[in-house]
């Protein structure tokens, strides 16, 4: 399998702000690098985002915009790459929101979304946030909620659902960005 896990984390409820993003690149069903940036975001602090992920303003001053992070990622995100991300919908909800506020063009990429594999392959568990997932799953997740360890576990997530029941069933969870 080839594939990119993504995850964001936002400065505040606007999708637009995204205070960090990790990429995690899997090869031949092997993750072969990692990419990790704080974002500068255009927006100020919520109190409530800086509780869950811990990173503050201050941590952010000297950090790349979007924009300069994006012309190192933009590569990844092409019309026949697979991009998934642990709830899809809020990961490729602030990166199209990301890309219209600073006035790039949208990416159009494959994704798949880990939360609704995991409810199809595992209705047994009590929720199916990454941090039960990863636990059923005995899978590491060290620091929940810096995108660089989400990334990674939801990169494992999909290699052991891969490894267990095949790529054949997960075609069927695979969709193209609007």
């Amino acid at each position: 399998m080839n594939f990119v896990a993504m995850d964001f984390e936002t400065a505040s409820g606007k999708r637009y702000s995204a205070c960090s993003l990790a990429l995690t690149i899997v090869r031949d069903s092997q993750v072969v690098d990692e990419f990790y940036s704080l974002i500068k975001p255009d927006t100020d602090f919520f109190w409530r985002n800086v509780q869950i992920h811990g990173i503050h303003e201050r941590d952010v001053a000297n950090a790349p915009t979007f924009p300069e992070v994006w012309e190192h990622v933009a590569p990844f995100f092409q019309r026949d790459r697979l991009v998934i991300a642990h709830n899809a919908p809020f990961d490729n909800g602030v990166l199209r929101s990301s890309l219209e506020h600073y006035n790039l063009p949208p990416a159009r990429y494959l994704t798949l979304d880990t939360v609704k594999t995991s409810r199809k392959f595992f209705p047994e568990f009590p929720n199916h946030k990454l941090d039960t997932v990863c636990n059923e799953l005995n899978i590491d997740l060290h620091h929940h909620h810096n995108a660089l360890d989400d990334s990674l576990a939801c990169a494992n997530i999909l290699l052991y659902e891969a490894n267990h029941f095949g790529t054949q069933p997960l075609k069927s969870f695979v969709k193209v960005t609007a």
